[in-house]
């Protein structure tokens, strides 16, 4: 897949068949629309291209900068790749793009510079300045301009009545099974380990201080959970703090990874890690040797957690 950082670094001698949106999270009503490209694309030998925004629309016309988004811009571009597109274009948002009206994004983006044979668009899309137009209105220009609309309807794309926003929910309320369900993969993020107070090598559960550096990344409800990251070509099983940790008067919000069966030197690695389920909230201890004892307990869920997915892998094979 070939990324671009900007709508006019693109150019094609061949057919293009496109979508457009910000495709947070690349659930899977947005990947029924890229899957649905990529074939069309492949049937009539075009190429298959992504147009997508950054910063997110709503960070620039409502200055709205507390949105925490699913995806970092590196996350979209591996999800995409991973689905076999063609081309990615990341155009800037700004409040000069977002004067156009639709009938000039039209013809100076899709027409000029795309030169767009069919566009791919999900029923309920609205584009163009203020957001006025809509999959009717795009029709229209199809007819006008000379490429092919195609529709994806309600009942496709929201059979489970997926959203960006219901997944942001579940993940800001520790729901992960739910989101990863709405996803269709388990939720990720990647970050540099860093030196942190080495509290929990003190405790016996020496752990991977991460700092992630894209600030709008959401990470979930503070807490517990069961992650799992590749670490030296090898799947490592492992449990996740995220918090504050209350029983430590002043601790600072940190994501500590503790990897189980593991030893080795992380620092300044960047780790990609999986969350696959939540244990608990985070709690307050009266002393260290509840901390401890209730670190056994997590640790006990976390190795239950991972027999009984082998088992069930075993049992569908």
């Amino acid at each position: 897949m070939k990324t671009f950082s900007s709508i006019n670094e693109f150019k094609t001698d061949k057919k293009v068949v496109a979508t457009l949106g910000t495709f947070d999270g690349l659930h899977l009503g947005h990947q029924k629309i890229i899957n649905r490209l990529v074939d069309s694309a492949k049937n009539i030998a075009a190429e298959s291209l992504v147009l997508t925004f950054f910063p997110h629309p709503r960070m620039v016309l409502k200055q709205d900068h507390n949105i925490r988004l699913l995806n970092t811009l590196e996350e979209k571009e591996y999800l995409l790749a991973s689905l076999g597109l063609d081309n990615l274009v990341v155009q800037k948002f700004d409040l000069d793009f977002s004067q156009l009206s639709a009938e000039e994004f039209v013809q100076r983006v899709l027409v000029d510079k795309f030169n767009i044979s069919k566009i791919i668009i999900g029923y309920d899309h609205r584009f163009g300045k203020n957001r006025t137009a809509d999959i009717h209105d795009l029709i229209e220009f199809g007819k006008k301009y000379g490429f092919e609309v195609e529709e994806i309807s309600a009942e496709e794309i929201d059979h489970v009545s997926i959203s960006s926003t219901k997944i942001r929910q579940a993940l800001e309320e520790g729901d992960m099974r739910l989101a990863n369900e709405y996803l269709g993969y388990d939720y990720f993020f990647s970050g540099v380990v860093v030196h942190g107070k080495k509290l929990g090598r003190k405790l016996g559960f020496p752990t991977a201080n991460i700092s992630i550096s894209e600030d709008y990344k959401l990470i979930p409800k503070n807490g517990v959970y069961i992650v799992e990251s590749e670490i030296d070509n090898v799947m490592v099983k492992g449990m996740m703090s995220v918090g504050v940790n209350p029983t430590f008067v002043g601790h600072p919000y940190t994501i500590e990874v503790n990897y189980l069966d593991w030893d080795g030197d992380l620092y300044d690695k960047t780790l990609k890690v999986r969350i696959l389920d939540r244990i608990r909230d985070e709690l307050k201890f009266n002393n260290l040797d509840e901390l401890v004892a209730k670190l056994h307990e997590d640790e006990q869920i976390t190795r239950k957690y991972f027999e009984q997915y082998v088992e069930e892998s075993s049992s569908t094979n």
